[in-house]
């Protein structure tokens, strides 16, 4: 306390300097309304910004919480896109009765673990089969086709990545089926290609392609677009290079996709093999 007392004798002028100009400033902005108005628009200025400043870096910190929250939305959202439904259409002479059912339902999941450099890549995904996922479901990302669901316990399950040498997609472009392949001697994570498209088609630069209704995926579910077409000498069908729309670098977040119908067609395709 002593050498607090000591301190403010010491420098007892500045501190008369500081409340002197303070009541001076005070009585200034009281008693003048340009002052006051200036003042004041300078103050909610200075405040703006540091809300500003402060919303700025709670965001940051709950980005993450954000992107789930996104994604949770979007996964119920694609459960009521158009092509998760089929139609159940009778026609009888003038009657016609129309119904939509739910063929695919979505489940958002968080990608854990992804490789995009190897031959043969995977993902490893924050949901299993408590969250009803089972091996053999297809999985997208926001901009389209991931891979497939390979190995599933409780909490995580595995996927083969769409980047895999074993990876076959049944894919549509200008309505003629192919089949999509990733590799062919270019690993290159960004394109995968198209075989089987008749060489006498005409598929040009930019074209659309997207799954099939054979494909495990909903029909017309985005996979990329044309980038080349080649046609190679004493071959039936063309080369195309697809240009992949899903970054498998930057992926976070991934959808399941579960159809609905799928037991219901492998028990009755499983009937033909026992004939």
């Amino acid at each position: 306390m002593r050498n607090l007392w000591l301190f403010i004798s010491k420098y007892n002028a500045f501190f008369l300097l500081i409340i002197f100009f303070t009541i001076s400033l005070i009585l200034l902005i009281k008693n003048n309304s340009y002052q006051r108005a200036s003042v004041w628009n300078s103050s909610n200025q200075l405040i703006g910004r540091s809300y500003e400043r402060v919303n700025e870096i709670s965001s940051y910190l709950t980005l993450g919480k954000t992107n789930d929250s996104l994604a949770a939305e979007n996964a119920k959202l694609r459960n009521q896109l158009a092509t998760s439904f089929k139609s159940d259409s009778i026609k009888q002479i003038t009657v016609r009765d129309t119904t939509l059912k739910q063929q695919y339902t979505y489940t958002v999941a968080r990608v854990i673990n992804n490789s995009v450099h190897q031959k043969n890549n995977y993902l490893t995904i924050n949901r299993g089969t408590k969250h009803g996922i089972a091996k053999g479901m297809g999985v997208t990302s926001a901009k389209g086709i991931v891979g497939i669901v390979l190995n599933v316990n409780e909490n995580f399950a595995t996927i083969r990545s769409l980047l895999h040498t074993e990876t076959k997609v049944s894919a549509n472009v200008n309505g003629n089926i192919g089949s999509l392949v990733w590799g062919d001697g270019n690993y290159d994570p960004r394109f995968a290609y198209l075989k089987d498209i008749q060489s006498h088609l005409i598929i040009k630069k930019g074209a659309r392609v997207v799954t099939s209704e054979f494909s495990l995926f909903p029909e017309g579910t985005n996979i990329g677009y044309v980038a080349e077409t080649r046609a190679k000498d004493g071959d039936s069908s063309l080369d195309i290079k697809v240009k992949l729309d899903t970054d498998f670098a930057t992926l976070q977040y991934v959808y399941v996709i579960n159809n609905l119908l799928s037991a219901e067609q492998l028990s009755l395709e499983a009937q033909n093999k026992v004939e």
